[in-house]
């Protein structure tokens, strides 16, 4: 990527040919075209209805309403075209309204809605739990069950570990994020904005130290070791193992950071939890089923754990999740156990399958690796440039910077939120995260064409230039 030069709005208009993509969407002109001021006057429109109708904890990263997205762009109710790097939190990681999905989902809502599965079972139900089961990085015959969202899968994680185990405890790490029903809350670290004020939390919750080498106190070399070492310390020590029924990780933590544990940990981790009985659940919610140019991020450290979960990328943008896993604790739960009304609703189950078709079809587990392999660099690149980004970490499509002050280890959360906030009037949509809010995320859609992605990069090089 070559450093382009500062952009204005004006420009915007003919920076990028007006093409459409191929792989999957409505045919939406593959360019980035801002006209208005953002948000735009519809949108400031729509802003204030929202605040008549809606309670004020729901907000949004960027507040323009969207209009159509598909390809690498998604189109504001003013007619800007922004260049995607969030695809809604790792949700359409096949691109949005992908064709696969759109055309099973479709399909599925001429022949029927809903029967509850608890009720009446459908194929589409089992042929998703099967394609799971086929990848799931578990070992041995595995097992699926379905449900709504990430959150519900973890819940019902921790549920079968719990009955497989007779045990009660559940370990999670510091910068975890989890969900925000009561148990995955409590799981959670964060406290603003998702913990405070929600108490009181669920019991037999424990957290440890994570292997976070840009910050561990006593240098990255150390970090593994000395982070296993403190699990083994609470596990053994303070909880007690025979109490403990789970390990939950997340391969690459999402909200935390895009925190990738030091090399080593996962496997630390799973041999602790080997060793005592302790079932090991991988969240992969977010960075689950291509998005790090595997399967499952878990797969880059040949770790094999108990229970998988998955959710997000999993249904192209209809709610659907999943747990999979060794089939001798799945089936530790009682009948009637697992379930509910809406867990694998038929049309999900249609547009999971989609998902399943796109990522195959358009052999996107090597799109994620060239993503990889032009963000990481570039950033790099920024990086020796400015002393401000601390660190570039992630895999695939999943990729962070780290903001500090003056090249200490500072979080600089201010910094963060005025870079996101000339990526999005530039038309670039970014996402924050962090336990301190000083992190660019980057999550582009895998269908997200090559002249665009590094555009997205220079419009975020501007960013950094304007404010040294």
């Amino acid at each position: 990527m070559h450093h382009q030069p500062q952009r204005t709005p004006e420009a915007d208009m003919t920076v990028a040919p007006d093409t459409t993509h191929a792989l999957g969407g409505p045919a939406l002109p593959q360019r980035r075209r801002i006209h208005t001021e953002i948000p735009g006057p519809r949108s400031r429109e729509l802003q204030e209805r929202q605040r008549a109708a809606l309670p004020a904890g729901v907000g949004s990263a960027l507040p323009v309403f969207v209009e159509a997205a598909g390809g690498g762009v998604v189109v504001d109710a003013d007619g800007n075209s922004f260049i995607d790097f969030g695809s809604g939190i790792a949700v359409t990681t096949v691109g949005n309204a992908a064709t696969g999905v759109v055309e099973r989902a479709a399909a599925q809502l001429q022949r029927f809605t809903h029967t509850c599965f608890l009720v009446n079972p459908y194929e589409s139900y089992v042929a998703v739990c099967e394609e799971l089961n086929r990848r799931a990085p578990v070992a041995g015959p595995a097992r699926t069950v379905l449900f709504n969202t990430g959150a519900e899968a973890i819940e019902n994680a921790v549920k079968i570990a719990r009955a497989a185990t007779g045990r009660p405890a559940v370990v999670a790490f510091d910068h975890a994020y989890h969900g925000r029903t009561l148990l995955t809350m409590t799981l959670t670290a964060k406290n603003r904005p998702y913990k405070h004020g929600f108490g009181p939390f669920a019991g037999e919750v424990y957290r440890a130290p994570m292997a976070y080498a840009y910050r561990w106190p006593t240098g990255p070399e150390q970090c593994a070791r000395e982070a296993a070492d403190a699990l083994v310390e609470l596990v053994d020590r303070q909880i007690g193992a025979e109490n403990v029924a789970a390990v939950l990780i997340e391969p690459i933590q999402g909200e935390g950071g895009f925190i990738v544990p030091a090399p080593g940990f996962l496997s630390a981790v799973a041999q602790i939890c080997r060793d005592r009985g302790i079932v090991l659940i991988a969240d992969e919610v977010q960075s689950g089923l291509a998005r790090t140019g595997r399967w499952f991020a878990i797969d880059h450290e040949g770790v094999q754990p108990d229970l998988v979960t998955t959710a997000k990328g999993l249904g192209g943008g209809l709610p659907i999740a999943g747990v999979t896993g060794r089939a001798e604790l799945m089936d530790a739960a009682p009948a009637g156990g697992l379930g509910g009304t809406f867990s694998g609703n038929p049309v999900s189950c249609a547009a999971a399958l989609g998902v399943f078709e796109e990522i195959e079809r358009g052999d996107l587990l090597a799109r994620a690796r060239a993503i990889e392999a032009t963000m990481l660099p570039a950033l790099d690149r920024m990086r020796q440039r400015h002393d401000v980004i601390g660190d570039v970490r992630g895999r695939g499509a999943m990729i962070a910077i780290e903001l500090v002050k003056g090249g200490d280890h500072t979080p600089d959360a201010e910094l963060t939120g005025r870079i996101a906030r000339s990526c999005h009037a530039a038309g670039l949509l970014v996402l924050t995260a962090g336990t301190y809010g000083n992190v660019l995320r980057f999550l582009p859609p895998l269908s997200l064409p090559q002249d665009l992605l590094e555009e997205g990069l220079g419009i975020l090089a501007d960013a950094f230039d304007a404010q040294a």
